[in-house]
């Protein structure tokens, strides 16, 4: 409790200083998590090599440090957005495409969001250049402190609706059908097998949630990816893409690949700033040994 509080106060009073010089501290912090962080590194250096192996060890090497910087920055900068004036917000966060889709669309919209280090600034531009409310599930935190400033966080712009992971999704379809909500949704973890198959992503079989597809579907939803990066001198930048064409179709193992081939494309512009550090390839299938 006492080192969630302690670092909570961190980014509070982070939260006052110029773009830049959180910039710069959180590359600060990502380099010592680096250092110390092990386990998470051997995880983004596994997950690299698995995805990209193309690269040799040095180059693997390089991007893993760069991507720590990135992480750090996340972390710091959470900060920003959990207490930062909304003005302030608004002035740091570059938006391109078309952000007003949702409120023009005649049917729900999912918004599809891969894991970028930006994540956090792209479900603060749902909220603050748009006017369609978002639902999005919501996975609880471990420590009951931390759990509650990262709900108000993400609930403070009053545009969101969150929805607890572990619950039914009868609720969150409800809503969507009766309120009209869009759905930021974030496809690309694994969560085990349980509604997941066995999809490719960057060749490698993945546990890969099928349910974004077949909600798509059952719901006549719009899909229109999103993608957030973060900016070197601080500040992010959130792409609003055009909908993808044909997407949801009647095939949702199809659909799931096309999913993470287009993430694929996206990660291989911005590699540094995927979220390396989760285990991509944890689940794996019947009889088949851990790859990490």
């Amino acid at each position: 409790m006492i080192g969630a509080r302690l670092a909570l106060g961190f980014l509070w009073l982070v939260h006052w200083l110029p773009a830049r010089a959180q910039a710069g501290l959180g590359s600060a912090v990502g380099w010592l998590l680096h250092a110390m962080a092990t386990q998470r590194r051997r995880i983004a250096t596994r997950n690299i090599e698995l995805c990209l192996p193309e690269l040799d060890a040095a180059a693997r090497a390089r991007l893993v440090r760069e991507h720590f910087r990135w992480l750090g920055r996340s972390i710091v900068e959470r900060g920003l957005l959990w207490y930062a004036p909304q003005a302030r917000i608004q002035r740091l966060i570059e938006v391109e495409g078309d952000v007003h889709l949702a409120e023009r669309s005649q049917v729900p919209v999912m918004w599809l969001v891969p894991h970028f280090m930006a994540l956090e600034a792209a479900a603060a531009a749902v909220q603050l250049f748009q006017t369609r409310r978002a639902a999005t599930i919501y996975q609880a935190q471990s420590n009951p402190v931390f759990d509650a400033v990262v709900r108000k966080g993400r609930e403070r712009f009053g545009g969101s609706e969150l929805f607890k992971r572990q619950d039914s999704a009868k609720p969150l379809i409800r809503a969507i059908r009766q309120q009209g909500l869009g759905f930021f949704n974030l496809p690309d973890m694994d969560f085990g097998i349980k509604d997941a198959a066995f999809v490719p992503f960057f060749g490698v079989p993945a546990a890969t949630l099928v349910a974004p597809s077949r909600m798509a579907r059952m719901l006549g939803m719009t899909v229109q990816p999103v993608v957030a990066e973060m900016l070197p001198q601080g500040g992010w930048r959130v792409r609003f893409l055009p909908p993808l064409p044909a997407w949801p179709s009647d095939d949702a193992l199809a659909d799931t690949l096309r999913m993470n081939q287009w993430i694929e494309a996206e990660v291989r512009r911005n590699p540094a700033q995927y979220l390396w550090v989760h285990k991509r390839f944890k689940t794996r299938p019947a009889g088949e040994p851990s790859l990490y």
